[in-house]
């Protein structure tokens, strides 16, 4: 039975004004009284508030309990024209699964695709199907990326298969529309007031959005229907966590051993373990003993990233903590940049002449040195966008047959002639191997992709890789 009660929802910077209740109830108090979730008394107002992102939650409670409201949240973007494709998409049968899962998932929920499989295609299929549903429909949609290259290339792609207008809100451009795109930083800056003018929020790489400033945005977003996407779901630091309270849980999951050979390219993954020189050793041990005494001397643990931030805050006050922290990024630096991974990487560069490289590193200077040495384009973040493209169109062309870089190409570049990947270093975590070994896998008639892996053997670097390894067993993209 309906009740008297009448309630009026509203959208204020990011959140849901609630007015109509009784003031000053708790939380606790208005769910076991109104079923209705979220909502805290905020005195400056006069009116309860809630988190954009839990819209869809409140007027579902109140539709169940039968208590009246008037609904002044939403005001979307005009649609003048319904967001229909323009020409016919045709999902592969796990792209189609994937769509299927979460939309029986309450059109919500993360999908894990390998880099290459066409996670934007699900995307596709789910603005086209919302946008048929009577009820959904219509969906004007808002795509978070997080470089203005991922902006570029899902821009191209929706003016090829949707018939609206697309529209950009970055840095360079604020033009908003049915369907528009926009980078992490301005989703983050301007989601108070672009919180309520969309139905469908779609997170491409999601494995950013649980960081304190990004989650913001989900957060502030009232979007009821919410579709994450990314080939690396889990975070080291655990925060992936909270992404089923952000756009829902995981609801599809592949990875390339499983669409090797049909979808991705055949590939394989060869690790060589390479002696520092007697020189290189001696240096090494000294800088990771200094460091290892220091924990040992203090009585600390690093089993997580959290302990090593804890112990970056620690050296702003110790002195001695400073020295350990700049011993161990000693250490680093010469297993990362040790002879023997140069005199391989010049044995790799002659065995696969006729191939197309990409050499990932993680420091800048390792990439200029390779780059002289071997008359190879690199690409840093100091690289130009113009530069930058001309480059990876050289790659394209054959004008280049390797490149390398420190960490640009790992995420959101599109370099599908790559058949031969080398790491000679990196952050050591499984999410930046599974990103490499993605910049590979483009398909291509009779291509078999190789990645290898160059580690400094007696060094750190060996048991990041064995840690990493018994990792990617228990995953289903592990090589």
């Amino acid at each position: 039975m309906r009740t008297t009660l009448r309630l009026e929802l509203n959208f204020d910077k990011g959140s849901i004004l609630c007015r109509g209740l009784e003031p000053g109830l708790t939380m606790v108090e208005i769910e076991a009284k109104f079923k209705l979730p979220h909502l805290r008394w905020d005195p400056r107002v006069g009116a309860y508030r809630a988190p954009g992102s839990s819209y869809r939650e409140i007027v579902e409670a109140l539709y169940h309990s039968k208590i009246g409201y008037e609904d002044h949240v939403l005001d979307l973007i005009p649609c003048p024209v319904p967001l229909g494709l323009t020409q016919y998409l045709s999902l592969r049968d796990y792209q189609q699964e994937a769509l299927e899962e979460w939309w029986a998932a309450g059109k919500q929920g993360v999908v894990v695709l390998p880099t290459g499989a066409g996670k934007t295609y699900v995307a596709f299929g789910a603005i086209a199907r919302l946008n048929k549903d009577r009820i959904a429909s219509p969906a004007p949609t808002f795509i978070v990326v997080p470089t203005l290259d991922l902006v570029d290339q899902w821009i191209a792609e929706l003016r090829r298969f949707f018939n609206t207008e697309i529209g950009e809100y970055t840095g360079r451009i604020k033009i908003p529309a049915p369907i528009t795109v926009a980078t992490y930083d301005s989703a983050y800056i301007h989601a108070e007031h672009l919180g309520n003018r969309f139905k469908f929020l779609v997170v491409d790489e999601v494995h950013h959005l649980p960081a304190e400033s990004y989650r913001r945005i989900a957060q502030a977003f009232v979007a009821p229907y919410r579709l994450g996407l990314t080939a690396t779901y889990e975070r080291e630091d655990e925060l992936h966590e909270i992404l089923p309270e952000l756009l829902g849980g995981k609801v599809f999951e592949l990875g390339a051993k499983e669409l090797a050979g049909e979808y991705l390219a055949e590939y394989e993954v060869r690790t060589f373990k390479l002696p520092l020189t007697p020189q290189e050793q001696k240096a090494y041990t000294s800088k990771a003993r200094l460091f290892s005494n220091y924990l040992r001397s203090r009585g600390i643990r690093m089993t997580s990233p959290a302990d090593f931030q804890k112990l970056v805050l620690r050296s702003g006050s110790d002195p001695r903590a400073w020295e350990a922290l700049r011993a161990q990024n000693e250490a680093r630096r010469i297993a990362f940049n040790s002879r023997a991974k140069l005199e391989k990487l010049e044995e790799l560069l002659e065995d696969h002449q006729g191939d197309r490289i990409i050499i990932f590193t993680r420091y800048n200077d390792l990439v200029y040195r390779i780059s002289r040495r071997f008359l190879i384009p690199a690409i840093t973040h100091k690289t130009g966008k113009d530069e930058r493209q001309r480059v990876l169109r050289g790659f394209k062309e054959g004008i280049y047959r390797a490149i390398v870089s420190s960490q640009v190409l790992d995420e959101g570049v599109d370099v599908p002639e790559a058949n031969v990947g080398i790491i000679l270093s990196g952050t050591g975590s499984p999410r930046e191997f599974i990103q490499r070994l993605g910049r590979i896998l483009r398909p291509s008639p009779g291509k078999r992709a190789i990645l290898y892996e160059l580690v400094s053997s007696e060094t750190g670097e060996v048991r990041t890789a064995s840690k990493r390894k018994r990792q990617r067993r228990g995953r289903k993209d592990a090589p």
